[in-house]
């Protein structure tokens, strides 16, 4: 922190959509978790309560779905599972996720808006 910048924004900030791998350290430390994973995400994306077991679709810096990439060939498959329907701009946001994550790991990105069928560490 700077010397003397002790403001804070008053509610929320909007940072977007983002997609987590398994065992980020931002959804690993978190607490409580409950505001992290709320209402559904709390079931889905936990393993008995344990963070990481599944990669995670933060919304605003919360968790609001789970998501899982396959490769095949140059194709890069990215199954992505939203807790709540996606407004236009935030289905944007998650193909320019989907995008960058093929770059990344230079592939092909296909996305697919849908149930992720995997379990954990799949």
């Amino acid at each position: 922190m700077v010397a003397g910048d002790t403001d804070f924004p008053a509610g929320p900030t909007a940072c977007g959509v983002r997609l987590l791998p398994y065992f980020d350290a931002f959804t690993i430390a978190s607490q409580p978790r409950e505001l992290l994973f709320p209402g559904t995400a709390y079931e889905r994306a936990l393993a008995g309560g344990q963070a990481g077991n599944y990669p995670v679709v933060l919304i605003d810096g919360v968790v609001a779905g789970v998501w899982h990439q396959r490769r095949s060939g140059k194709w890069l498959d990215v199954t992505v599972e939203p807790l709540r329907p996606l407004t236009a701009a935030r289905r944007e946001e998650l193909e320019e996720q989907v995008e960058r994550t093929g770059e990344i790991l230079q592939g092909r990105p296909r996305l697919t808006v849908g149930t992720v069928t995997v379990g954990p560490h799949a």
